[in-house]
């Protein structure tokens, strides 16, 4: 391996017995701090491989040391080596988020073998992030900031997460930033749609099965989570998951082993599973759907996908994301968007959430044929009316235009005047009944339903 960036905080490197270990080691450029200021001022500037802590820093306890350290570089991984550490401080350190812990029992070769392989993990993360430039998830706003963050310091981790969100808000873009976020990156994520398959078949197609394992199995099958051994399984649509099925996978998640379909021996995997829905488990728990032990189990650190409307400043971010990505697959020059599709893009509701936002993008595509311009009607946005135009219009009240002189009945003469009324106001609209509704305040529906009225009573608009 070539040369390990290290970073060592230790107090007194003669307690540990470091001082002459570390000189020696021909791939190692450590830089050695005394504080834990002094190592933290460094982190912006330098990128270490790994931190090592040697022996006591009288500053603060190991806790507060690890903490610091996970706050400013939550990606790098921190072992401790100190010979008076106690088995239960090292546990403790463990789980904290402390990647090794050494005491008094361990020798220097295992030490560096440690160092090594949270190195090698490390720059494993570091090559997937490079080798996919773009981000899955695309936008800057705060919603989507808070929620790349929390991806980002759980990433590293091995724990389960639990994806929420309304329908085509990303939440498979979320899995796989979690899975470029962590070491397993170099291995392709593996995805499965628990709603796709009835039960019989969605076993299988998690577990494997055998030869004769059911009807139809003529040969024998690697499962999904076998298929995702030392990667991520994204399980999506969790909340519809057979109840029967939930308890075969919530041993797998408990004891990490696998049984294939028709085979009684077990198989250890080591699978990071991320789960996602778009329904409230909560209430499918209370409703007898879906196992509360197992929501507990997959709901270890929880992640919410916010809705599209939530991050309108992502809008035109996505827009040209998307533009740039559906006018390279179709081979032609991006095009642009004009200001006003724009503006009245993020004023849309968005209900399909970033999914009906792509799908109106790839229709504008569709429809702009030749042109580099998209314009709002290529977008299916129907023209403005000009509103404030057509209300500085005065309306002049209509005579009757009928002699009272001549026998004519009271309701037939309020009628000739409701028509001249319709009548006029859509000679100032050029015919159009939504802007002559609007003259007359009242609403579209309304006035054609008063204009059929009158009609089948005999008038029509020639007649006035």
């Amino acid at each position: 391996m070539r040369g390990i960036r290290l970073f060592c905080l230790a107090g007194k490197l003669s307690e540990t017995g470091l001082q002459d270990w570390l000189p020696s080691q021909p791939t190692y450029d450590s830089t050695e701090f005394t504080t834990l200021a002094q190592a933290i001022s460094h982190l912006d500037a330098e990128s270490p491989d790994c931190i090592l802590v040697a022996g006591t820093t009288p500053e603060a306890d190991r806790f507060l040391v690890l903490e610091a350290f996970r706050f400013r570089a939550p990606e790098v991984p921190v072992i401790f080596f100190d010979p008076a550490m106690t088995a239960a401080e090292a546990v403790q350190l463990v789980r904290n988020g402390a990647d090794d812990c050494f005491g008094d029992r361990d020798d220097l070769a295992s030490l560096h073998v440690s160092v090594e392989r949270a190195t090698r993990r490390r720059r494993v993360l570091a090559r997937g992030r490079q080798d996919s430039e773009q981000r899955w998830l695309v936008g800057e706003s705060r919603p989507l900031h808070d929620v790349l963050y929390k991806i980002k310091l759980v990433g590293p981790r091995r724990c389960t997460v639990l994806i929420t969100g309304e329908t085509g808000t990303g939440k498979e873009m979320a899995a796989r930033e979690l899975h470029a976020a962590s070491s397993r990156a170099n291995l392709p994520m593996i995805a499965v749609n628990c709603n796709a398959l009835p039960e019989h078949l969605l076993e299988a197609e998690l577990f494997g099965h055998v030869k004769g394992a059911f009807t139809g199995a003529v040969n024998s099958r690697m499962g999904r989570f076998e298929q995702a051994h030392g990667s991520t399984l994204f399980l999506d649509e969790i909340g519809e998951m057979p109840i029967e099925l939930q308890s075969k996978l919530l041993r797998v998640l408990q004891e990490r082993e696998i049984q294939r379909l028709g085979s009684p021996d077990t198989i250890k995997v080591d699978v990071r599973v991320v789960a996602a829905t778009n329904c409230d488990l909560r209430a499918r728990v209370k409703q007898g759907k879906f196992r509360e032990d197992l929501f507990y189990r997959l709901n270890v650190v929880p992640v919410h996908m916010p809705a599209l409307r939530e991050r309108v400043s992502d809008i035109p971010r996505l827009i040209d994301h998307f533009l740039t990505k559906i006018c390279d697959s179709e081979g032609i020059p991006v095009k642009e968007v004009s200001p006003e599709a724009i503006k009245r893009l993020c004023a849309r509701p968005w209900p399909g959430n970033v999914r009906e936002l792509e799908n109106t993008v790839e229709l504008a595509v569709a429809l702009s044929a030749d042109s580099e311009n998209l314009l709002p009607a290529h977008f299916g946005l129907s023209p403005k009316l000009p509103r404030l135009a057509l209300v500085k219009q005065p309306l002049t009240f209509p005579t009757c235009g009928t002699d009272l002189s001549e026998s004519m009945p009271f309701d037939a003469c309020v009628n000739v005047f409701k028509l001249s009324l319709l009548r006029d106001a859509l000679a100032r609209t050029g015919g159009n009944k939504t802007a002559a509704a609007e003259l007359l305040g009242m609403k579209r529906t309304t006035f054609i339903m008063k204009m059929r009225w009158l009609e089948n009573s005999g008038l029509s608009l020639e007649a006035v």
